[in-house]
């Protein structure tokens, strides 16, 4: 008789955004004539830059000559992506990363689910709280969560750090020590970011208890105050403590092409093993890398042209972050995030329950959003709105939300 993975039944519900998507589906079934705006799924709407585009023409040709194509390639990402990665994204910022430290993939949220193969289901994991679901939900298909309760919101296992209005929604180092460390700067759900100072708390911290930092970074290239690190590695000590995923997706628009990046430093060890050494294993074993195509795309960004290109989509999108911030601020709502990051963090007015007043939103404004409870309990009361939409429709969706208050 064939057993099944049953922490797969432990979970709760669907994942959020496939619930905030049956929920939008839902109600545009029974009022077909509403024109819905979406702020909630994260996903860019700017086209691929044209440096982007050429590169993968001139691949896609070399894909048709015997002398040009390429079939596996090797499963760490080709040469003149990782080579351009370290060169522009790290040592121009006075950060040394070897080719060999940079992994590439296929997204950034794959590699922050499928990291956890390379270490034991008895090791004890902070979240931030609120928190990107695919820490928490990839934590309990493996077991490391425990048990959920359901009348906290919260696995059993699993130690939360409260992200807060009264800590600058920045987590603090628990008193029961974690082993598996998950932090996001720019942060994913609620815009905050984290300072170098604050961040080489986390990292002396780490070390002294031989905990590793897993660091996802996806939103770094929103990042415009000169405080807040891109990358954990401007850290000392960082090298001997943390694990960095990066991604393309909005840095170049890359989420239906499916692009990222992972930095395994080579001083990073645990029980006497390199920890680049096994998720060189895992990925040899479990992937065959990210088309030659596409990684061609990729490097097409680290051009000067490529550049200015992107930079000016990322502009786009940073000014439709203010364009909700200030919109909604006017409006007499209290808005957090949107300076650093593409997200919005938006206090439900008179403490309405988050999910209630997703519901409120869309049916009134006819504006679709994500409630905070989906992202844990510290996210009830909150709202999140993505500033990766239309410029036109953002305005739009701002003024709609703006006159259900007047």
């Amino acid at each position: 008789m064939v057993k099944i993975n049953e922490n797969f039944l432990k979970l709760p519900g669907s994942y959020l955004f496939s619930e905030v998507n049956r929920r939008i589906n839902a109600y545009t079934a029974g009022h077909p004539e509403a024109k819905i705006i979406k702020l909630s799924i994260g996903d860019v709407t700017r086209p691929l830059v044209p440096e982007v585009i050429k590169a993968m023409h001139a691949a896609v040709e070399e894909q048709g000559t015997a002398e040009g194509f390429h079939g596996y390639g090797p499963e760490q990402g080709y040469e003149f992506l990782r080579e351009a990665i370290a060169r522009s994204d790290y040592k121009r910022r006075g950060v040394d990363v070897l080719a060999g430290e940079i992994f590439v993939s296929d997204g950034a949220k794959s590699d922050c689910g499928n990291i956890g193969d390379i270490f034991g289901v008895d090791n004890v994991v902070a979240v931030c709280d609120p928190v990107y679901p695919v820490y928490v939900d990839t934590n309990a298909m493996a077991g490391r969560a425990g048990e959920y309760q359901e009348e906290l919101g919260k696995w059993n296992r699993l130690i939360y750090m409260p992200c807060v209005e009264s800590n600058g929604f920045s987590p603090e180092p628990p008193k029961e020590i974690p082993d598996i460390i998950y932090i996001c700067s720019p942060n994913n759900p609620t815009g905050a970011v984290m300072t170098k100072d604050q961040l080489t708390v986390w990292v002396d911290y780490a070390n002294a208890h031989g905990s590793i930092i897993l660091y996802d970074s996806a939103y770094e290239c929103f990042i415009t105050s000169d405080n807040v690190p891109h990358t954990i590695f401007e850290v000392e000590g960082a090298r001997t403590c943390a694990i960095e995923f990066r991604s393309f997706s909005k840095t170049a628009g890359f989420t239906g092409n499916r692009c990222a990046y992972t930095v395994v430093p080579m001083e990073l060890e645990r029980g006497g093993v390199k920890l680049n050494t096994l998720w060189n294993r895992r990925q040899t074993t479990k992937f065959n890398g990210v088309p030659y195509v596409v990684q061609r795309g990729a490097a097409a960004i680290y051009t000067e042209e490529g550049q200015k290109q992107i930079l000016a989509n990322i502009d786009y999108y940073r000014e439709n972050a203010r364009v909700i911030r200030e919109g909604l601020t006017a409006a007499g709502l209290t808005c957090f995030g949107g300076v650093d990051a593409p997200y919005i963090w938006l206090k439900t007015p008179d403490g309405v329950g988050s999910w209630d007043f997703f519901d409120q939103v869309l049916a009134q404004a006819n504006v679709a959003t994500t409630p905070g409870a989906g992202f844990g309990p510290s996210g009830e009361g909150y709202i999140r709105l993505t500033a990766f939409g239309e410029a036109e429709a953002t305005r739009t969706a701002v003024e709609r939300v703006r006159n259900m208050f007047r």
